[in-house]
Parts: C-alpha cells; sequence; structure tokens
C-alpha cells in the first residue's frame, strides 16, 4: 500500500499536513494540576457567547466527546482525513529533558502499527504554565536544555523517524520545532542531531522551525540557524486586519508600538488576566489579507486554518468570527497555488488544526457546521466531497 496516496478521487494538489492535539485523555499530571479527569474538553463546555452572535461553545458533532486512549477513535479521525485528501497528522510532542506529557496516543499508534496512516512530529517545547486561567506566572512544567537531554531526545526520535509511516520530505523525516528561538543554541544542536540521524538511520531530518506573530527572526533568520524549512503559523497577530472592536484596536496598536518584550509583560499582567480584553477579528477580512501578501520562498510553507476562537482558554481572548467554509477554501486555494510550482514532494501545506478544540480551531465535524470544512478540504485538494 501507498502510504501517501489518497484512497479516493485523484492525487491531491499538495501535501496537506494536519496539526493534531493530543490533549483528549487523562494524564496524571492534569489530574493534579486542573483537577481530576481534566481533558480538553473539560474546557470546551464551559464555552459561553460573549457577545451577540458569538459562536461559543464549540461542540463535536460525528465523533462526540472522544478519548483518544481507544483505539477506534483514532481509525475514525484517519478516516475522515484520508477521505478529505489529508496526507498526515503531525502531532504535538511534549518533552521536558526525558519527561514525555500526553504521550499515550502516539505510543499506541506506534506500538500498534495502526492507524496506517502517515505522522510527523512537531516539538511544543514551551514552558507549560497556567495560562489558560490567566496566571502565565504559575509555571508547571518548565522546559529547559542541555547538551545530554539533547543526546537522549534525538536518540529516542531515531525509532520514531524509522517508523514506516513517518513523513518524510525528499526521503527524510520531517520534524518541526515550534519555539526554535527559545534554544540556547538550536543550530548546533540541529548539527549534533543530523550526524546522530545519519550514524542511526543514514538519512538526515527535514527540520522545520516555525514564525509565529512573536518570533525575532524573519524566515532568513530562521533558516540561517539551520532550518531545511520554515513553517508560518497562522494565526499570526502581525497579519491581523483592522479589529472590529475598540479593546481589539488598543491591542494591535500596543502590539505595533511596544517592544515585544513591553507587550508580552503587558499581555501576562495580572490584573490585566482577570478582565475581558477580547480582541474581534473578521475571518474573511483576515483571508483577504492572508491573500495579498507577498510570494513565499520555496522553503517556507504556509499555514491555513478553518476558524479560531480561544475563549474558553482566555479571559482575555482572540476571537476570529464569522468562519465560512467557502472563504477557507478560497486561501486553502492559494496557499496551493503558492506551492505548486516546487518539487512535489515540498509541495507542503500545513492545516491548524485537525483538533484544537479549545482554540475553535478544528477540522473534526462540529454541530454547526458539520462537514463543510473538510468538504472544503478535499474540493481545494481535488478529490471528490466527503459528504454525499
Amino acid at each position: 500500500m501507498n502510504l501517501h496516496a489518497p484512497t479516493r478521487g485523484d492525487a491531491p494538489r499538495a501535501r496537506a499536513i494536519a496539526f493534531y492535539l493530543p490533549q483528549f485523555h487523562p494524564i496524571p499530571e492534569n489530574d493534579a494540576w486542573w483537577g481530576t479527569g481534566f481533558t480538553e474538553w473539560t474546557n470546551v463546555v464551559t464555552g459561553k457567547p460573549r457577545f451577540e452572535g458569538h459562536g461559543q461553545p464549540h461542540l463535536p458533532a460525528d465523533l462526540g466527546f472522544y478519548d483518544l486512549r481507544v483505539a477506534e477513535t483514532r481509525q475514525q479521525q484517519v478516516d475522515l482525513a484520508r477521505a478529505a485528501g489529508i496526507e498526515a497528522f503531525c502531532y504535538y510532542h511534549y518533552w521536558f529533558k526525558g519527561k514525555r506529557l500526553l504521550n499515550r496516543p502516539l505510543d499506541e499508534v506506534l506500538a500498534s502499527g495502526a492507524p496506517d496512516f502517515p505522522f510527523c512530529l512537531c516539538w511544543a517545547n514551551q514552558t507549560w504554565s497556567r495560562a489558560w486561567s490567566g496566571r502565565e506566572h504559575d509555571v508547571l512544567m518548565r522546559q529547559d536544555y542541555d547538551e545530554a537531554d539533547d543526546a537522549a531526545h534525538i536518540d529516542w526520535l531515531c525509532g520514531v523517524f524509522a517508523d514506516p509511516r513517518y513523513l518524510r520530505v525528499e526521503g527524510r523525516p520531517l520534524f518541526v520545532i515550534y519555539l526554535p528561538e527559545d534554544m540556547p543554541d538550536v543550530a548546533a544542536m540541529l548539527q549534533t542531531w543530523r550526524r546522530t540521524c545519519m550514524e542511526k538511520l543514514g538519512v538526515e531530518p527535514w527540520f522545520c522551525g516555525v514564525r509565529t506573530g512573536f518570533s525575532k527572526h524573519d524566515t532568513a533568520g530562521l533558516k540561517a540557524l539551520g532550518f531545511d524549512g520554515v513553517v508560518e503559523f497562522e494565526p499570526n497577530r502581525k497579519h491581523f486586519p483592522a479589529t472590529k472592536n475598540p479593546t481589539g484596536h488598543a491591542v494591535s496598536l500596543l502590539q505595533r508600538l511596544l517592544p515585544a518584550r513591553w507587550y508580552d509583560a503587558l499581555r501576562n499582567n495580572r490584573w490585566l488576566g482577570k478582565r475581558s480584553l477580547n480582541t474581534i477579528v473578521d475571518y474573511a477580512a483576515y483571508v483577504d489579507r492572508s491573500i495579498a501578501r507577498a510570494p513565499i520562498a520555496d522553503t517556507t510553507y504556509p499555514v491555513v486554518f478553518p476558524s479560531w476562537d480561544n475563549t474558553v482558554r482566555r479571559t482575555s481572548a482572540t476571537i476570529i468570527e464569522n468562519h465560512d467554509a467557502t472563504q477557507y477554501k478560497r486561501w486553502l486555494d492559494d496557499a496551493l497555488a503558492r506551492v505548486s510550482t516546487r518539487a512535489p514532494s515540498r509541495r507542503l501545506v500545513f492545516l491548524n488544526a485537525w483538533n484544537e478544540w479549545a482554540e475553535g480551531c478544528h477540522l473534526e465535524p462540529d454541530q454547526q457546521h458539520g462537514h463543510a470544512f473538510l468538504d472544503a478540504t478535499a474540493s481545494a485538494l481535488g478529490l471528490r466531497q466527503v459528504t454525499p
């Protein structure tokens, strides 16, 4: 079986990779920090509209409030993704000096060989804090780095890279690092990791750094650190069009005027954290601005999201409202066009996300839109529609 081929229709126009959150099962750490039985759904069901017409809560449809410890659920996710032309899931990977969190879904996928679906990893290397409850200063799990841990990490990763389902670019396993600039000497680490992988697997990884709205480097700067490619993460605060509310205007102005460290300090202020200072943006306007941006470098990979609303995670939320499958397809069509002239293996487009339910950012069917965004994905990728 060709793991990279869609199961229906013609071959997709590009390699669509969906970020995948493994938060939907309880772990002892979350039990201790947030209460017994905590999962992502604990936050999702608290969603309430903050203004007239606000589309909260986001509630699942086909798959319900699932538990990722259940193999049948993981297979159902793959069936939906494959039918929409999505080639792979990019699992968020949490490694803290040898300690892994939220690792059970991936471990069971690795151990069982199922689902038979390509995947790759994104090292979400943030320090964990109580940011969800407006207390970003309360650290739960700190991210630290040293050479011994780097060696242990790549040794573990090589075992994952060897899985025949692991996604490759030009024959090299794709590995994404979410916050490369937080690492003390990422260039040296990447060099060491390349040597180790070459010794163990006979191939170097295809390393990608993520560029967010808080990145200090531009695309060229990240490439200079030793990355093969850059993932342009969305939503990005620097790409916001005019906001629709006074608070949003004020926040956008501060983002433009203040040095990044001052803005971050203000954003994490304890007093402000207790107050609702929402930033509201129109989805179609965001899409317009994204499509109007300049062409991207050959090793830059675009990101498209179907919706965004982190109300249930933040007192001061970012709400990109009026999300619409037609607008989403227009944006995805543009992203696909931007990578269309590249070699087939390098035509990567990332989708944010498969199942970020607490950020109102999911391709999985919900009770409001059903399969609309999956159908739009299939249509943009040149496949037949998912639903009858």
